[in-house]
């Protein structure tokens, strides 16, 4: 089976049943697996042939201690450079384990099957793998792309309502960088139609993958377009950091709302298009209130990982579909709120 996307002439991202795919993208040899509890328990009989190393639930889990437990464990099995590290799970999985494999031993291969819409959209494609530091996101990683991705649309029958509308935000903000199509057809649809229609969903995953994978191609080290993918992330992470009332995916909604505001204070986007996006995101079921006050939240972004120089680095939209980044001071940037 052929990939629907090849990331950097690396990464194969296949997007279909699991059952199918994985013994054709497998290599040859010894295959660990890096997962947790709840997934193990989901699909033991995937994942009961090979040696597993679980890790724990939560973003809380997503720290060094982590990875180092996972080195550990790696120790202990045996795993050496010729070992192939599968992860199975949602983005914190994928972040940690992928981490992990691109740093023991200064780097073993490895692979991702994403169990969770947030991760199958966003966390587990395009290289990006790390770990946060004291509750700063992402502060340690690395950009080494996986072997393969797979999506498998019929796992996510088993997530939650709150973890399947998390993954919903990532999929607006890819329609709102670069897919003015996908943003309307999510519009014309409903948070039930996409929980139930396997097709329905599909479509919006390949879509949402898409973006990300042609800018991924552009740019893989984020030194220009990639940027733009961070669309909503400053406050969000912020709002991760400020309070643990949201998940990754809700911070998310509520940041990309209040950039969109923001933009319209600048000019560089009309009322229109961003009550488009406020009306999307509460259509889906967002609570979009900040969790905190913008002012504690503001405090929080001048550490953003990706400040250079003293300037954030705002991604703006400036359409359905379009968006820029612009340097701005941490003093411009909160006289918009």
């Amino acid at each position: 089976m052929e990939p629907l996307f090849n990331v950097r002439s690396r990464s194969g991202i296949y997007i279909g049943p699991v059952k199918d795919i994985l013994s054709g993208v497998l290599p040859e040899g010894r295959v660990v697996v890096v997962s947790d509890a709840t997934i193990d328990r989901l699909y033991h009989p995937l994942l009961e042939k090979y040696d597993t190393v679980l890790i724990g639930l939560g973003e809380s889990v997503k720290t060094m201690q982590t990875v180092e437990m996972i080195y550990r464990r790696f120790i202990e099995l045996g795993v050496d450079r010729s070992t192939f590290v599968l992860a199975v799970g949602g983005g914190i999985v994928t972040d940690v384990a992928g981490f992990a494999a691109s740093t023991y031993m200064r780097g073993v291969k490895f692979g991702f099957v994403s169990t969770t819409l947030l991760g199958q959209v966003d966390a587990s494609v395009g290289g990006k793998n790390g770990v946060n530091v004291d509750g700063y996101k992402n502060m340690a990683g690395t950009f080494t792309q996986p072997q393969f991705v797979i999506c498998d649309p019929a796992l996510l029958r088993t997530l939650p309502e709150r973890e399947f509308r998390a993954g919903l935000a990532e999929v607006v903000k890819a329609a709102i960088i670069a897919d003015a199509d996908l943003f309307g057809r999510i519009e014309r649809t409903t948070f039930e139609a996409l929980r139930t229609d396997t097709d329905l969903l599909s479509d919006a995953v390949s879509a949402a993958i898409r973006v990300k994978a042609d800018i991924v191609e552009r740019d893989e080290r984020e030194s220009g377009d990639r940027r733009k993918l961070n669309l909503g992330h400053t406050l969000a992470h912020a709002i991760e950091k400020a309070s643990n009332r949201m998940n990754h995916g809700e911070a998310v909604a509520v940041g990309t709302v209040l950039i969109a505001g923001a933009a319209v204070k600048l000019g560089a986007l009309t009322q229109a298009d961003c009550d488009r996006i406020v009306n999307v995101l509460t259509a889906l079921g967002f609570d979009l209130t900040p969790p905190v006050e913008v002012k504690r939240l503001l405090k929080e972004v001048g550490k953003d990982k990706k400040n250079e120089d003293g300037m954030l680095r705002i991604v703006l939209p400036v359409g359905i579909g379009d968006c820029e980044v612009r340097p701005m001071t941490m003093d411009a940037f909160a006289a918009l709120f």
